[in-house]
């Protein structure tokens, strides 16, 4: 049975040019760049750079939507008024804007050099070792299998099946092996290592030999256990030696280069340039906050374009195709006048929200020190420029301002609080710069456990558990008291 019946709902729903609006708030200034340019190459209406004042400035204001600028209204179709385009306002509000980003900081490309790739250097050294068809053939894989940390982290076996498989030679784990021990011959020490114990240990053999090597080379082949774990008082009973002589042993070994492949100066990695969204200055003793300019692009609507809507509003005969290219004139520039909109509400965004943040981290900005970070969750700012806090989230998750003690991920300067024995609310990172302080300062032959840091912050006046001190302390990449144990 059909009824028929009414029902009212309240919904919320995003405009397509909201959520684009989000996403351009959420680019740090590199991707804001790249998505600058994608937009002005899709949008031929849309173009960069000052525009030349001449004869035609007051033809049109890509800002101005008021009917009171309007002298005839010639529509097309459906609701498209030509004068929207063709208005007589003096200046648009762009050529308006201050711009603090000059021709001198332009972005240029760096160009990189093409350079020799880590494989391809450690296969050129085999032609320095007299080897046959077959142990070429091997040694080029197991090169090729070699990590960009200098490891071979695959068995023998896996190798000797893939190179029945793809190379067509078989072999067996025995000829892999004697091939790859003159792997271990090449630059750098260590590369070809399956683990660890073999990296160093191939490094120390490499050494000139001295009592602390051969004792350093003792302890890595027969003690590597006792020795990660630093159990040093095994060790001295085991080689029968000295506290001394275990220490310059030691020492010989934390000399060593745990990723060999790292030492490859002419490694060709693409390294990753962060490029400040804010900078903070410290001027008469007062915080200056300035926007990175590059945020700030200068966009005009084209003129060509806008010409075409002034030669369409002339002609006195209009024909279907001139309607129809209208109809594509008219698309192109309301999108182009939405996305200049668009990017003075991005930079309006990220200002008073950045703004909001450094005087709510007066203190620390002014003195650098971590400790007076005060306790800020996300909805602290949200509250005070009275924005969602998912448009904060944004604005902090992926930008970085140039302070006066480095360059900071603006993330950073967010942190649960907790109550001292005093009844402040305090900052967790102000915790943990105690926790690291104090680890610092700790005898390193009796390192501090746990516990025994809960006890010292508790005396600080700090009430935290012992398994709250672990998780501080595994955030930090802080070892347990066992590994920071020293002779």
């Amino acid at each position: 049975m059909l009824k028929q019946y009414l029902q009212f709902k309240l919904s919320q729903k995003l405009s397509p040019q909201q959520i684009q609006l989000m996403k351009l708030i959420q680019l740090p200034t590199q991707a804001f760049e790249q998505r600058l340019k994608q937009e002005m190459e899709e949008n031929p209406a849309l173009e960069g750079g000052k525009e030349e004042n001449d004869e035609f400035d007051d033809t049109y204001d890509e800002f101005d939507n008021s009917e009171d600028n309007y002298e005839e209204n010639d529509t097309i179709g459906e609701d498209i008024n030509v004068d929207e385009y063709l208005s007589d306002d003096d200046i648009p509000d762009y050529r308006t804007q201050a711009n603090n980003y000059s021709a001198d900081d332009d972005d240029k490309d760096i160009p990189f050099a093409a350079g020799t790739s880590f494989t391809q250097y450690l296969t050129s050294q085999l032609n320095t070792f007299r080897l046959s068809d077959d142990e070429h053939d091997i040694a080029e894989f197991l090169v090729g299998s070699v990590d960009e940390s200098g490891y071979i982290r695959r068995s023998l076996a896996d190798i000797a099946d893939d190179l029945a498989f793809t190379q067509n030679v078989y072999t067996d784990e025995k000829s892999i092996e004697k091939v790859l021990h003159i792997v271990h011959q090449l630059d750098p020490a260590g590369v070809g290592a399956r683990n660890l114990q073999e990296c160093l240990s191939i490094q120390l053999h490499r050494r000139e030999k001295n009592p602390d090597v051969e004792l350093a080379i003792d302890i890595i082949d027969k003690a590597f256990e006792q020795f990660t774990k630093k159990h040093y008082k095994k060790l001295l009973q085991k080689f029968d030696i000295t506290e001394m002589q275990l220490k310059d042993a030691i020492d010989e070994i934390e000399h060593l280069n745990p990723k060999p492949g790292g030492s490859y100066a002419g490694n060709n990695r693409m390294v990753e340039h962060i490029v400040p969204d804010f900078a903070i200055k410290i001027v008469d003793g007062e915080l200056e906050l300035t926007l990175n300019g590059r945020n700030a692009p200068e966009l005009h609507v084209s003129r060509e374009y806008t010409n075409m809507m002034k030669g369409y509003k002339e002609a006195k005969d209009k024909s279907k195709s001139q309607k129809d290219a209208v109809m594509f004139i008219k698309q192109k520039l309301d999108a182009a006048k939405w996305f200049i909109e668009a990017i003075r509400q991005r930079q309006q965004t990220l200002f008073v929200t950045m703004n909001s943040i450094m005087h709510y981290q007066k203190e620390y900005f002014l003195s650098g020190d971590e400790t007076k970070l005060k306790p800020m969750i996300l909805k602290d700012i949200a509250d005070e420029i009275d924005m969602d806090v998912s448009t904060v989230s944004r604005v902090a998750n992926s930008k970085y301002v140039d302070t006066p003690y480095g360059t900071k991920l603006i993330k950073e300067f967010f942190s649960e609080s907790m109550t001292n024995d005093q009844g402040e609310e305090v900052s967790t990172r102000e915790i943990k710069k105690i926790l690291e302080l104090t680890i610092a300062d700790e005898n390193k032959r009796k390192p501090l456990t746990d516990d025994k840091l809960a006890v010292i912050l508790l005396e600080k006046g700090y009430p935290i558990a012992r398994r709250t001190i672990a998780k501080y302390r595994e955030q930090l990449d802080i070892p347990v008291a066992r590994l920071r144990k020293k002779i």
